[in-house]
């Protein structure tokens, strides 16, 4: 009876409810008590927003997991020297098709290959000659040439470099080093 009670609803303006208007009448419902949260709700809240956070962390154990099985990525043959020449620049895919990186030649001797995109917001990042950078003109990043590494802007990371071995007169990619080198 008394449980009966309490669901039972008393209008704001105290009046008894058969004195109420049609649709008070209709739909008696007390904010104070529609805003109640019971113990048993709040901790089946806590419990199921508790598995969201443990299913996304195993997700992103497993993916970690799976991309370490993956092994080194292939050998694949970039260009030759010919067809770059020194201070010259040259885009390609490693080590998949969606995987943009640029390949650089500052002096005879040198070689470098970086991935373009800026680790910032992922735009392309475009050599600088005469500044001896990697610029994203995104948000006016810009990267060391010899090292990868940031010097301005907002990127925080630098860029993954390629690692190359030249064969003859070939050009190889041979895998990817993130991080500082």
């Amino acid at each position: 009876m008394r449980h009966e009670l309490e669901q039972i609803s008393t209008p704001p303006d105290g009046r008894p409810l058969a004195e109420q208007a049609a649709w008070r009448r209709d739909f008696p419902i007390d904010t104070g008590q529609d805003n109640y949260v019971a113990r048993r709700d709040f901790t089946k809240f806590l419990v199921l927003t508790s598995l969201a956070f443990v299913v996304g962390q195993v997700s992103i154990g497993v993916q970690n997991f799976l991309r370490r099985r993956r092994g080194a990525p292939p050998i694949m043959r970039v260009a030759t020297l010919d067809q770059l020449h020194v201070g010259g620049s040259l885009v390609f895919a490693y080590p998949h098709e969606h995987d943009d990186c640029i390949l650089l030649r500052p002096s005879a001797d040198t070689l470098l290959a970086y991935s373009q995109k800026c680790t910032h917001l992922s735009c392309a990042v475009v050599p600088q000659g005469a500044s001896n950078c990697l610029y994203c003109p995104c948000h006016e990043g810009r990267f060391d040439l010899g090292t990868g590494r940031p010097i301005a802007g907002p990127p925080r990371r630098p860029l993954p470099r390629i690692t190359l071995e030249r064969r003859g007169a070939d050009i190889y990619a041979t895998g990817v080093t993130e991080g500082y080198a």
